[in-house]
């Protein structure tokens, strides 16, 4: 009998597979497809202090093994989050979420960290401080270490649950910035958001997303977040949520022999509803054609 289960900061999870924030909505919306107690954790849909319509439309453009978003952060604000969509989260899902948390000044971040932390469903916070879709805010944050520290640290006064900072791909050196939040604090790293992309439209010889640019996820950029998240695991002590690409069993394996601790898996919930479910299915058989009997022990492997 496989082992599966892995461990984030003391938090226990029966297997190392979390649907992606954004890629999922607040989860209840999944919970005709399957049972959702099957999932390591849940990563809620991106928050922010006010409620936020997003971006303009179009903000979807499909790609050779991806996709592009352009969504800008859209979501009910944290007290509805609060309030009503972790209350009915919590009616088909008995384990502790993630809660993804942006926002557009340090202050703003601070705010909605004291709040989450209220809430005992939530087991960690997820500091969005990359998303590429909004024109101020995440970005500039994400990009530069000192600047990365400085909201990690100001966050992490005030957030009673383990902090996992989630790293934008658009930057020179990752590591810098890896290692910078870990220094200012953080438990944790996730990593990585998408990578900044375009489509063009033949016939209007325009930009399909209306902002011009999105966030590039899926398949095609499995590579890339492996190597980050191998750069990544060298430099820092703490733990790495691997994002980026991964669809399959087979990638869950490789991501964790690369330094991850555990996976969130985002675009593939959008192409196939019972992605999560599947991989969670095949990593057993999988793990037991490679002769591996404990996922634990595999962390860091390729190193």
């Amino acid at each position: 009998m496989v082992d599966l289960s892995v461990n984030l900061s003391g938090l226990e999870l029966d297997n190392p597979v979390i649907p992606a924030s954004g890629t999922y909505g607040f989860g209840y919306e999944f919970k005709n497809f399957y049972d959702l107690n099957i999932l390591g954790s849940i990563a809620l849909k991106g928050t922010t202090k006010e409620e936020r319509f997003g971006n303009p439309t179009p903000r979807i453009a499909e790609c050779t093994a991806g996709l592009i978003n352009s969504i800008g952060l859209q979501n009910p604000g944290i007290d509805n989050v609060i309030k009503y969509q972790i209350p009915e989260l919590k009616k088909y899902f008995n384990k502790k979420m993630v809660a993804n948390i942006s926002g557009f000044s340090i202050d703003e971040y601070v705010e909605c960290v004291q709040k989450i932390c209220t809430v005992d469903e939530v087991g960690i916070v997820e500091l969005n401080i990359s998303c590429p879709n909004v024109h101020n805010g995440g970005m500039t944050f994400g990009v530069v270490p000192e600047m990365a520290a400085e909201v990690t640290r100001e966050v992490k006064k005030v957030c009673t649950k383990p902090l996992y900072v989630k790293l934008t791909p658009n930057v020179t050196d990752i590591v810098s910035i890896a290692k910078a939040v870990e220094d200012a604090g953080a438990d944790g790293i996730s990593m990585i958001n998408t990578l900044l992309g375009m489509r063009i439209d033949l016939k209007t010889k325009k930009p399909v997303i209306a902002n011009k640019m999105g966030g590039f996820s899926g398949p095609a950029i499995l590579p890339v977040a492996l190597r980050m998240v191998y750069q990544v695991y060298d430099a820092v002590k703490i733990p790495i949520i691997g994002i980026g690409g991964i669809s399959t069993a087979r990638d869950v394996i490789e991501m964790m022999l690369a330094g991850s601790t555990a996976v969130e898996v985002g675009a593939a919930n959008l192409k196939n509803p019972y992605a999560c479910k599947e991989i969670i299915e095949e990593l057993p058989k999988e793990m037991e054609k490679l002769g591996i009997n404990n996922l634990k022990e595999i962390i860091g492997g390729a190193h």
